[in-house]
């Protein structure tokens, strides 16, 4: 460990020396933020350039911007999509903090805005395999029962697929959903579902920024193999008080945000379905008696001290509760808390102290009767601390690093009969706690006008503890690297690689995920995951940005995958480890997407051919087998049309291969029995799942009025396909000997209407 951070910290001064003798001529930094005029929130990614050059930055996730530039006079080029360029001219002969408001453009923005970069981020930035979403984006995709959902809208992407119908889980270039992580303003969210997968926990009149990473992930993160989806909420209207809302089917929402004096301001928003209510006017008294909802609330201030200095506190809280009458009953839910402190060493050095926590935990049960009772909760806990740092020399380095540091709590799950009259024993598992270490550093250079190189390195060092002391340590390297020619401001090549380890694994039996489904640690018998990412990419812009066009490639090596064994029992196994085999696996693709940013008419198609594959010991006769997310063909699209000032209308539609299954084949009779012959690990398929989904807003109020609402239409699987949710195979009524394949489906058309407001 010692030599790993003197070696990372010698990085870092060689890198910063080398930085500094480059810049041949004396230099000036201009620093600052930039926001948004109407409501002063940050914006994420926007770009200034300098002397309609290639000399030039973006914002980071916080709005921060510091450019070193020559002494003297230099004209300033700042853009945002969606917000009207702004030409400033200084004069530098200091270090200079220069805080820019951009406004919004009424007249060039359409409703839908694709992307939230500056119009060639796509070109021109050192990274690929990254997608980037607007809240207006996600609030233009039709939406299942009223409800926009974030998640839903990253299942449209290329490289992601569902997991399985409704559900908000998603799969990323063929791996698991559990191998996706997930932050919440920077907080880890464990499940991030609602309704058991129908929602996400994700308010989207909450949601600022989204950024999935596919690939090519900052070494600042890490933990899982697949990807990493970044959301950040609104920091709140810092200009005056403003409320959103939307009144739908089976859920209601609001939001109040508003300056707290002249430093401060906050933002509070809520969401609660309301099918418990409808089900008071059942004629069945077990109905009345029943409970079906879940509620979740964001709250977030943010304080300027001074010019150097903010902080940040914000916190999701969410819950679902479902109840038959005293039958059964589930509850689960989690809670995120985040304190973030922004400081401004110089203007060349910002950085971000982050204390977080994170809970995820739930409650089953079941009481037949008396004799039959029975209950299981479970659950988990992160505490952490981030210092991350981030230094500009000059114009060429671009020098991140940092440290985190998160303890885990793993309560594996406590239950058993309820009541002194059950038949059930009782049972009770220990916690289980892990030190996680992290420390990075990254650079990103600009060698010349055409090629940028990205780099860095990340240590993670994982140990288990029992009884406070570290029982058993691993250890793991993680470099990544990026390459990007520009051969001029319309199409680049790119290539990166990465390497990312996963030490905490999920155990369920479904591909879609549940939230019955419980974490546990890498530990002396379960070694980390490990994957190897190498990817490359063209990317091309045609009418002046308006088309953006990306053809990329990847390969993913997958060492010490995890999977169970047939019939694997993972709830209350206190020999969990048992049950699992090791192995490894790879994946492969191409990811095609054209999108159109700007107009009337805007959205993207996209189409991905894939194959994912595991060889694991004892399962399948270790022989290779598909993957649970192998699907080798998906196309999504999403469009919108601003057919007048009032209406606009949009569409979306999916087509995905099958997902893998096992089916038996056969059977033999042991006595009265039957025991069912199966196929080889997921050697058969489910029927193509495709859907379009149709959604059309009446806006009721003009653009100018300080009240404004409007109505929201939609109808989810339009054509009424019944997708495959699960196969049944079932004896023949009139001859049992002789089985049927029965298929069960979710949905065939769902309409809804919302009323949503703004004022």
């Amino acid at each position: 460990m010692k030599r790993i951070i003197i070696f990372l910290c010698l990085f870092i001064w060689t890198t910063s020396l080398f930085s500094a003798l480059e810049a041949q001529e004396r230099s000036y930094t201009l620093n600052g933020y930039i926001r948004d005029g109407g409501t002063g929130e940050d914006l994420i990614g926007a770009s200034i350039s300098a002397d309609n050059s290639r000399r030039g930055t973006v914002t980071n996730v916080y709005g921060y911007y510091t450019l070193s530039l020559s002494k003297g006079t230099h004209t300033l080029t700042v853009s945002y999509l969606g917000y009207r360029s702004k030409e400033i001219t200084v004069e530098l002969t200091a270090d200079t903090r220069l805080n820019i408001d951009l406004e919004t453009d009424t007249k060039e923005l359409a409703e839908v805005v694709v992307s939230a970069e500056s119009h060639n981020a796509n070109v021109s930035k050192a990274e690929m395999s990254v997608e980037k979403l607007s809240a207006k984006t996600i609030k233009s995709a039709p939406a299942l029962l009223g409800e926009v959902d974030v998640l839903k809208v990253i299942q449209l992407l290329p490289g992601v697929q569902s997991t399985s119908e409704g559900s908000s889980g998603f799969s990323v270039r063929g791996g698991g959903y559990d191998q996706n992580l997930i932050l919440l303003d920077e907080a880890a969210v464990y499940s991030a579902s609602h309704l058991m997968g129908f929602f996400s926990v994700f308010n989207n009149d909450a949601i600022k920024d989204v950024t999935l990473y596919k690939g090519d992930i900052p070494a600042s993160f890490g933990g899982r193999l697949s990807s990493l989806l970044d959301i950040r909420t609104k920091d709140g209207n810092s200009q005056r008080y403003a409320v959103t809302g939307g009144v739908g089917l089976i859920s209601s929402r609001i939001t109040a945000e508003g300056p707290l004096g002249d430093k401060a301001s906050a933002i509070v928003s809520g969401r609660r379905t309301y099918a418990d209510v409808f089900l008071q006017f059942s004629g069945e008294e077990a109905q009345r008696n029943s409970t079906l909802y879940f509620y979740d609330m964001n709250a977030k201030v943010n304080y300027r001290v001074d010019d150097n200095n903010r902080i940040f506190l914000a916190g999701y809280f969410g819950r679902d509760r479902f109840a038959f009458s005293e039958l059964a009953g589930m509850d689960f839910g989690n809670k995120t808390l985040t304190a973030r402190w922004n400081h401004i060493f110089s203007p060349k050095l910002f950085s971000n102290f982050t204390l977080l926590s994170s809970w995820y935990d739930y409650y089953l049960k079941s009481e037949i009767s008396d004799q039959l009772g029975q209950e299981l909760k479970s659950g988990l806990r992160d505490y952490g601390f981030k210092a991350d740092f981030n230094l500009v020399p000059n114009t060429v380095h671009n020098l991140k690093f940092g440290y985190n540091f998160t303890f885990h709590s793993f309560d594996p799950g406590e239950g058993g009969g309820v009541g002194e009259e059950s038949i059930f024993g009782r049972i009770s598992f220990p916690e289980q706690y892990a030190l996680e270490n992290v420390v990075y550093v990254s650079n990103e250079t600009n060698l010349n006008d055409k090629l940028k190189l990205k780099y860095g390195l990340r240590y993670t060092g994982f140990g288990n503890l029992h009884k406070g002391k570290i029982v058993h340590h691993q250890q793991q390297l993680e470099p990544r690297a990026g390459l990007t020619y520009i051969f001029n401001d319309f199409n680049s090549v790119k290539a990166s690689y990465s390497r990312t380890a996963q030490f905490i694994q999920l155990a369920s039996n479904s591909t879609s995920g549940s939230p019955l489904d419980f974490w546990f640690p890498a530990s002396e018998n379960v070694k980390p995951q490990k994957c190897d990412q190498f990817a490359a990419g063209y990317f091309r812009n045609f009418a002046s940005d308006t088309y953006e066009l990306s053809a990329e490639i990847y390969y993913k090596n997958l060492k010490d995958v995890v999977d169970f064994r047939d019939h694997a029992q993972l709830m209350l196994n206190e020999n969990l480890e048992e049950e699992l085999r090791f192995g490894r696996g790879y994946s492969y693709g191409l990811e095609l997407m054209l999108r159109k940013t700007s107009g009337a008419f805007n959205g993207w198609i996209s189409y991905t051919l894939s194959k994912s594959m595991r060889k694991i010991e004892s399962i399948n006769n270790g022989n290779w087998y598909r993957s649970p997310y192998d699907k080798p063909h998906n196309i999504s699209t999403l469009a919108s049309y601003e057919f007048s000032p009032r209406w606009t209308f949009s569409a979306s539609w999916v087509y995905g291969s099958g997902t893998p299954v096992t089916y038996p084949t056969g059977r033999f009779q042991v006595e009265n029995s039957y025991v069912p012959i199966y196929s080889g690990r997921n050697e058969y398929r489910y029927p193509a799942y495709h859907r379009l989904d149709l959604s059309a807003t009446w806006k009721l109020s003009p653009p100018d009025r300080r009240f404004r609402h409007e109505l929201n239409f939609s109808l989810y699987n339009a054509y009424g396909r019944k997708n495959a949710w699960t196969i049944l195979f079932r004896p023949e009524e009139d001859n049992p000997d002789d089985l049927y394949a029965e298929k069960v489906y979710l949905f065939t058309f769902v309409p809804s209407i919302t009323w949503n407001f703004s004022f």
